[in-house]
């Protein structure tokens, strides 16, 4: 009668643990090959069907009633010498401030745009002889109720005389905000109608707004428009006209 062996993998497990060592894992039993095995098959991706589009621009314009004059007038002086120059239109310049001053100009809203000190020359047979100097001294005036701006030019040639120079006045609004705003409104619209006019010509409903972009714009600009004549009778005649601002839009839409 034959006696079977005691199977030695216990024995070895119990010695292995106790020498402080770690056990091995079993390794998996390699998958079946053949018929019996299970593929994946992937599903064919659709992609979604790209939406037809239609791009238009939209132009937009609004007014305003400028409530801003900036004023550019100046001094200039001339005399033997450069200080006699320079004395004589400081004095010229000194008599202009005091004049807008007085006239309601506030301080902050004063300028010195440029000063100069240039001797004069006088030629002759191609040669040149120093005849003196000439001084000069430009400003910016802020002038915030337009229609004393008539007044206060009408204040710059009395207080100044032969020595005073006035080279320009430029109106605009103070705050931009509003004026924009109402541009942009209006071309927003405009660009609304144009697609979906062009929508309903091709047969098709508009969809969604896809992108809108702003182009550049200079800014509002003065408007030659007639206006009531600033200053008439009591000061130098001035028509402020009106401000527009354009802006222009480039809109994308769906079209369903």
């Amino acid at each position: 009668m034959t006696v079977p062996l005691p199977r030695p993998t216990a024995g070895l497990a119990v010695a292995l643990l106790a020498l402080g060592l770690p056990l091995l894992a079993a390794a998996p039993a390699p998958a079946l090959a053949g018929p019996a095995a299970v593929k994946a098959v992937s599903a064919p991706v659709r992609s979604a069907p790209v939406p037809s589009t239609i791009t238009v621009t939209g132009v937009g314009s609004a007014t305003a009633v400028p409530d801003l004059a900036i004023v550019s007038v100046g001094v200039e002086a001339v005399g033997k010498t450069a200080q006699a120059a320079q004395d004589a239109q400081s004095k010229a310049a000194n008599a202009l401030l005091n004049a807008v001053r007085e006239r309601g100009v506030a301080e902050q809203d004063v300028r010195t745009e440029g000063l100069s000190l240039t001797p004069v020359y006088k030629y002759k047979d191609g040669n040149s002889t120093l005849t003196g100097y000439q001084a000069a001294q430009t400003f910016s005036l802020k002038v915030r109720m337009v229609a004393r701006t008539g007044l206060i030019l009408q204040s710059v040639t009395d207080a100044t005389g032969d020595a005073g120079r006035i080279h320009g006045v430029v109106f605009d609004v103070a705050d931009r905000t509003d004026l924009r705003a109402r541009a942009r409104a209006s071309a927003h619209k405009d660009a609304h109608a144009k697609a979906l006019q062009y929508a309903r010509l091709s047969g098709r409903d508009l969809g969604r707004l896809v992108s809108l972009t702003e182009g550049l714009s200079g800014g509002p600009s003065p408007v030659p428009a007639p206006a009531d004549v600033a200053g008439s009778g009591a000061g130098v005649p001035i028509a402020p006209g009106e401000i527009q601002d354009d802006v222009r839009v480039t809109a994308v839409y769906e079209l369903d």
